[in-house]
C-alpha cells in the first residue's frame, strides 16, 4: 500500500510539474482559456490558493504531491475495505 501511495504522490508531482511547464511556455499576451483554468483547478488544487496569495513553484509541487498522496491514501483504504467485505 505504501508503494501505491508513493505512486499517487509522484503522479501529483508530475501533474503540477506539467502545469508549471505549460504556463512557463504559454504566451503571456493571451488570456487563459476557461477549460484550462478549470483543468488546473481540478488537477492542482493549490492553484486555487495561488489566486489569493503568491505561492512558489516548489510549494506548488510539494502541495500537489501531498494532496494526491492524501487522496491516494483515502482511495487505497476504501479499496481495501471494499475488497475484504
Amino acid at each position: 500500500m505504501k508503494c501505491r501511495i508513493a505512486v499517487w504522490a509522484g503522479v501529483g508531482f508530475l501533474v503540477a510539474g506539467g502545469w508549471v511547464l505549460y504556463f512557463a511556455m504559454a504566451s503571456k499576451d493571451n488570456p487563459i482559456p476557461p477549460i484550462v483554468n478549470t483543468l488546473v483547478r481540478t488537477t492542482c488544487p493549490i492553484a486555487i490558493a495561488g489566486v489569493h496569495f503568491p505561492v512558489s513553484i516548489y510549494w506548488v509541487l510539494v502541495a500537489n504531491a501531498a494532496t494526491y498522496a492524501l487522496v491516494g491514501l483515502i482511495v487505497e483504504v476504501l479499496r481495501q475495505k471494499l475488497h475484504h467485505a
